[in-house]
């Protein structure tokens, strides 16, 4: 779905989204409280089994397409109605739906927000958001506020005041409202999470993670396509823009929001310099991409610090001429877990102070889910696999009446890890307060299990 709205309104939109974020609930600048709420905590919530799940889409640009082509391929799903602002996108989108054997979906077109009308429509159980992330959040609130449980791409927000406006929406209308974290359901992370739930690692004790993939070519992305407005973040914002992928997998090892919580962060961004050689290099001297002054660091590191006291660090660079990773290590009392390459060293398998087989470790510990599914998943597609079953996760969660993998509270969490590492960053890494968006439900919810089929 491409973005409507042009820089001028971008920036006044940002900077007012930073604002408000940083006024709700904020003391100094520096601590930041909890709402509090009269609604009921949608921890752990489940609601009734739906036979067939009837769905309703938002974007069907780049990341729609794929989820479209994994929700034609998983029994139990009807496709009622596609919303683009891009007509040529709805159509194909249509006409995919009906080469697979699928009843024609409606199709909404006409600007940004027909998809309100789509909304109108009572028969859509779950609608599924893959638009641009400033979309995320208002189109998530304006399904659960029709009565219908939203799925959102990542991140789930970029403000503060977004986080909240998810949360908030979420309980009044009990509704379920995922922020769609396919990392979480790669075969390592999965791996990663079974051993930590068999107690492999020992407890607990740190964490990283990272979003590093060079994204300097989406900036030939002037009109359509994610670099027109994702470049555009680049210019206005200053932190970690994008924390989710890293930051998912280590939440779930280590029962973020199910029994620990965020409790305050730091954040350093190195210089922004890649952009504008980029911009330089591949764009005349009076192009809109060498008018812009790049903001962002090239470089964002975040250090987070638990209720429980352990402590993560999430790492953010699409700028520079480096190997895509996501770090991926969990390390505990008994053993240490990092990816880019993968590596693995256990007590009592061998000496610590070495690498051991890997191979091995994935031959005794490789999640039950992975091992049912691995192998469709892959010749699915999406990400090796991991989009695949995640959406089959979902569709299976609300076919069987079971509460989702993810919630609110994650996709709140994740998310403000943007918000908070700009106002780190922009008074001088000076620690951060996360708000406790569970209400405190953090320390009786239960902790995510071995899932399995």
């Amino acid at each position: 779905m491409t973005e409507g709205m042009n820089r001028r309104n971008f920036m006044i939109t940002a900077a007012a989204g930073i604002g408000a974020g940083m006024v709700v609930g904020c003391n100094s600048g520096r601590k930041i409280s909890a709402r509090p709420s009269i609604n009921r905590s949608v921890a752990g919530l489940a609601v009734d089994p739906l036979d067939v799940v009837r769905i309703g889409i938002i974007g069907v640009g780049g990341r729609g397409r794929g989820h479209l082509g994994h929700y034609l391929k998983i029994e139990g799903t009807q496709i009622k109605a596609i919303a683009d602002n891009h007509a040529p996108a709805a159509l194909a989108a249509q006409k995919r739906c009906v080469d697979a054997g699928f009843e024609k979906p409606d199709i909404y077109t006409n600007g940004d927000f027909d998809y309100r009308r789509m909304l109108e429509r009572s028969d859509i159980d779950a609608v599924m958001i893959f638009t641009p992330w400033r979309w995320h959040t208002p189109m998530a609130v304006d399904a659960m506020n029709a009565g219908k449980h939203a799925f959102m791409e990542v991140p789930a927000a970029v403000t503060l005041e977004q986080c909240w406006q998810l949360v908030d929406t979420s309980e009044k209308t009990q509704k379920h409202c995922m922020m769609m974290e396919n990392v979480c359901y790669g075969r390592e992370e999965l791996m990663a999470l079974n051993m930590a739930r068999l107690g492999i690692f020992g407890d607990l004790l740190h964490g990283e993670c990272a979003y590093i993939h060079d994204l300097r070519g989406q900036m030939n992305s002037i009109k359509r396509g994610t670099g027109s407005w994702r470049t555009l973040h680049h210019i206005t914002r200053n932190g970690n823009l994008y924390p989710t992928h890293g930051l998912g997998p280590i939440s779930q090892y280590m029962n973020i929001n199910r029994g620990d919580r965020f409790d305050y962060l730091t954040s350093m961004s190195s210089p922004a310099l890649g952009r504008a050689a980029f911009a330089k290099k591949k764009f005349p001297p009076d192009h809109m991409r060498n008018q812009a002054k790049y903001i962002c660091g090239d470089m964002n590191t975040t250090l987070i610090k638990t209720a429980l006291g352990r402590s993560v660090m999430v790492q953010h660079d699409t700028t520079s001429p480096r190997p895509y990773s996501r770090i991926n290590l969990i390390q505990g009392t008994k053993g240490t877990l990092c990816g880019y390459p993968n590596r693995v060293t256990i007590e009592g398998r061998g000496g610590t102070h070495n690498w051991q087989d890997w191979q091995q470790c994935q031959k005794d510990f490789d999640h039950p889910l992975w091992k049912s599914m691995g192998e469709i998943a892959k010749k699915a597609g999406g990400h090796g696999g991991m989009d695949f079953i995640m959406n089959w996760r979902m569709i299976y969660c609300l076919r069987n009446g079971l509460p989702l993998d993810q919630d609110v509270y994650d996709a709140a969490s994740w998310s403000a890890v943007g918000p908070l590492s700009e106002m780190s960053v922009a008074d001088r890494s000076t620690s951060i307060d996360f708000p406790d968006f569970t209400r405190g439900a953090y320390k009786t919810s239960k902790p995510l299990g071995i899932i399995t089929v």
